[in-house]
């Protein structure tokens, strides 16, 4: 079943009609099984839609999405390249900065790293930045919202492994600001060594878009940064201090970002009618997803499918950091091919059991695949971070120096998954 999922995604059939098909024709195939296999279906299809947890993600991709629009992003960014125009590097460090307090706000990495090389991009090329620490830098600060809360796939390991995405959100924000630190260590050592990369503001030409910026005054500066974060620190503080739930704090959050947008006077009709079908779109999609991976389980279970893998590492391996060596090393290989989505609903419910049976705490185990998960972004052929980087920056970069750029970031991403490894303090901090 599993091998036949992977070849129909590599052949490019969309990943919600692969899981219901191949389940319904092993199901069908099968004559201890049969159709009548799909009798409880419905009842955990009701499950799904009745699920509180679930209801956070359209809310907070609603969210993200009417702040994508609000220009809440570009003006963050101007504001901060100007407070770091004397530091070598600068430009790349506030872009690192503004992506992760994008990702603080929105939890969407398609409009976080759209935005990125939308905004960002240009103007450090425009500086004479290298191409590839650009468009890495770009595509890694991007992709901080896959690990810094609120992030969608925290509420979704949350669901599928029975753990409080609150608990999740607070044990992967130190990991989330370990990365941040590791990414702009790297540039900063990059630049020191090597300057050529990464031009000081004053070495640009004059009159473009970045001396513009160096003029930008204090009171400019707060009133970009300030209404972000407050917005970050209501959506995550009372997730933090127990005066709402994720659900609660994704529905303030849009309450928020509608605000936000009004005072910013990029509020209309049609940003609103652009969050709403979005929205519904991407919800959509991650749902009908969800029942397809429901109904492969259900055949995959009965199959005796996940005993067989307890069985394999409770008794023919029987050390834990072996599974979970062989746990990362397999997620971190499919997230070349397939989604983060599909790892999520398929992979995961698989060696949850396993978890469970070797009593690995599941807070510290879910951030380590949140961290590994948002490798996948990253790693080419198939890293969805350099889709959209190359989609939205066109011919100006060339895609063999965004796979260039990236591979430090791959580097640095691997580097901190290991330092949670040793150190699970970093997830339980704040717990």
């Amino acid at each position: 079943m599993f091998v036949v999922v992977l070849i129909l995604l590599l052949v490019g059939i969309p990943v919600a009609f692969v899981f219901g098909t191949v389940s319904i024709v092993f199901a069908f195939l099968i004559p201890d099984l049969g159709i009548e296999v799909f009798k409880v279906l419905p009842f955990r299809i009701f499950g799904i839609m009745s699920n509180t947890t679930l209801m956070a993600v359209p809310l907070f991709i609603a969210m993200g999405l009417v702040l994508e629009k609000s220009k809440m992003a570009e003006r963050l960014l101007v504001s901060m390249s100007s407070l770091f125009r004397d530091v070598r590097g600068g430009l790349a460090v506030s872009v690192v900065l503004v992506g992760a307090m994008l990702a603080a706000s929105t939890g969407i990495v398609s409009a976080s790293v759209v935005m990125m090389s939308v905004i960002a991009l240009p103007l450090m090329l425009k500086a004479g930045y290298d191409k590839g620490l650009a468009s890495g830098t770009v595509a890694a600060s991007g992709t901080l919202g896959q690990i810094i809360p609120p992030s969608i796939i925290l509420i979704i390991l949350g669901d599928v492994m029975s753990v409080s995405v609150g608990d999740l959100f607070k044990g992967a924000f130190l990991p989330g600001l370990v990365l941040v630190g590791l990414y702009i260590s790297y540039i900063l050592i990059r630049a020191f060594f090597q300057p050529s990369v990464a031009p000081l503001h004053s070495q640009a030409q004059r009159g473009n878009e970045i001396d513009e910026n160096e003029r930008i005054s204090i009171k400019e500066v707060i009133i970009s940064i300030v209404p972000p974060l407050l917005l970050m620190f209501s959506v995550l503080g009372s997730i933090f201090a127990g005066i709402a739930s994720p659900t609660e704090s994704a529905a303030f959050g849009v309450v928020g970002a509608v605000i936000l947008a009004s005072l910013n006077k990029s509020l209309n009709f049609e940003m609103l009618r652009y969050a709403t079908l979005e929205t519904v779109k991407l919800s959509g999609m991650i749902f009908m997803i969800l029942i397809g991976a429901t109904a492969f389980s259900l055949v995959f279970n009965e199959l005796g499918g996940s005993d067989l893998i307890l069985e394999f590492f409770s008794e023919d391996i029987g050390d834990v950091w072996v599974f979970i060596g062989i746990a990362m090393l397999s997620i971190f290989i499919l997230g070349f091919f397939i989604d983060f989505i599909e790892i999520s609903f398929i992979i995961v419910p698989i060696l949850v059991p396993v978890m469970e049976a070797f009593g690995i705490d599941p807070i510290w185990f879910a951030v380590l695949i949140a961290l590994n998960l948002q490798a996948s972004f990253l790693t080419p052929p198939f890293g969805l971070s350099l889709f959209f980087l190359k989609g939205a920056a066109g011919d100006t970069i060339k895609t063999i120096e965004i796979y260039k750029g990236i591979i430090p970031f791959i580097l640095l991403q691997l580097l901190g998954l290991g330092l949670v490894l040793l150190f699970p303090n970093l997830v339980f901090a704040f717990l």
